[in-house]
């Protein structure tokens, strides 16, 4: 755009775009399981621009999908606005049998002191868990465009369930959020299971956040003695942290443990810093790419207010770069080719800037671009300026 605050006016309008289109933007898949014998819904937001873009995300999956949508939806989108993560496809699994499918045995648990309660339909994590190894991920990934990178998140019996996954299965999903799991299920199973999960592991690439509320007696003596076990143990590529929030409860917990361990699970992913080069850029995106496995793009957005920056220093071949660089990896934007004809005009190369401003007003048309008319508006303008020059030029 033609001045630094319209670019930021343009982003901040497209944030509220963004979140307009996100309120709409859920699906609901049903699917007939034959591994639970029944149908079993799930929720799936997709980012905001999904259906006009060819961009590939990576998908969180998550459990009691009704309750901790919404919250989690917010928690993404601001996170992604403001630089610390990848946008993501949510997948929210909704509930049939909640306790039969997030324990992974057949337990009575002493909610109350010396009162054991019973759960007579415990125990059905792992079918849960070969559902959704066998079932949803494959009806996700044949519907929806996704990176291979996938992330499970669970509250309470979830977050049970998730520690289970992640100690059972470790190679379903990349990152784990376990959020206040019940730690005391049948005699602190899951530090017995992590103790001979982690003995003598030598490689782990995978990513576990854990958190728990103000929640004290067997449950924090199993979240404190699964940190330990976690602290002796350093397989290469493995990469966990927690939280006690003392000052939440076991409802309100979830919120902040999802920030949180989307945070970890994204650790530097926001450039840090002056950004002095495009050598730079590259270098952090490339290191980012191996970290996660996948091709990670710098974000357009960012690449044109670099631009921008680069210009206003009077760095002219560097913004240039920049500019080509985000053509090349968002050709389907008009916005890049109206960034490079400025960069071209304000370095008084007119002939460039027209083909530029042209290519953003053919490409703006096509994808009904809200910033048509400026685009055309800037082609017109050096266009005049060009035919006036050769008429000049003939009349000498």
């Amino acid at each position: 755009m033609k001045r630094l605050f319209l670019l930021v006016s343009l982003l901040f309008g497209l944030t509220l775009a963004a979140f307009a289109q996100n309120q709409q933007a859920i699906n609901k898949i049903s699917i007939n399981s034959a591994v639970l014998g029944e149908e079993r819904v799930v929720l799936v937001r997709t980012p905001a621009g999904y259906d006009k873009n060819k961009q590939q995300y990576p998908v969180l999956y998550m459990t009691d999908g009704a309750a901790q949508l919404g919250h989690t939806i917010a928690t993404t989108e601001f996170l992604v606005r403001n630089g610390r993560m990848s946008d993501l496809i949510i997948v929210a699994i909704t509930n049939t049998d909640r306790t039969r499918d997030l324990t992974p045995t057949n337990a009575t648990l002493e909610i109350s002191p010396g009162q054991p309660t019973q759960f007579p339909t415990a125990g059905g994590a792992d079918k849960f868990l070969k559902f959704i190894e066998t079932e949803l991920i494959p009806k996700i990934e044949s519907s929806y465009r996704v990176q291979p990178y996938r992330i499970f998140a669970g509250h309470s019996f979830g977050g049970l369930f998730t520690l289970h996954a992640f100690l059972t299965r470790p190679e379903v999903f990349n990152a784990y959020i376990a959020v206040s799991p019940t730690m005391e299920w049948d005699n602190h199973l899951l530090s017995r299971k992590a103790e001979a999960f982690f003995k003598d592991r030598k490689t782990l690439n995978r990513t576990l956040y854990i958190t728990l509320a103000n929640e004290g007696g067997e449950t924090k003596v199993g979240f404190e003695r699964f940190k330990a076990i976690m602290s002796k143990s350093s397989p290469k590529g493995f990469s966990w942290g927690s939280a006690l929030m003392e000052d939440e409860d076991h409802g309100s917990v979830v919120l902040r443990s999802h920030y949180d361990g989307l945070r970890k699970v994204f650790e530097g992913w926001q450039m840090t810093g002056e950004v002095a080069s495009l050598d730079q850029v590259e270098t952090h995106y490339k290191d980012l790419s191996a970290k996660f496995n996948y091709s990670i793009l710098p974000p357009e957005a960012m690449m044109n207010q670099f631009g921008y920056q680069m210009m206003a220093r009077g760095k002219m071949d560097e913004a240039v770069a920049i500019f080509k660089t985000n053509i090349k990896n968002y050709s389907q934007s008009a916005n890049v080719y109206d960034s490079l004809g400025e960069c071209y005009e304000k370095h008084g190369k007119l002939d460039l800037a027209k083909s530029n401003y042209e290519k953003a007003v053919q490409v703006g048309a096509q994808t009904n671009d809200p910033n048509l008319q400026l685009f055309k508006t800037n082609f017109d303008r050096v266009n005049e300026v060009l035919r006036k020059s050769t008429e000049a030029k003939g009349n000498r």
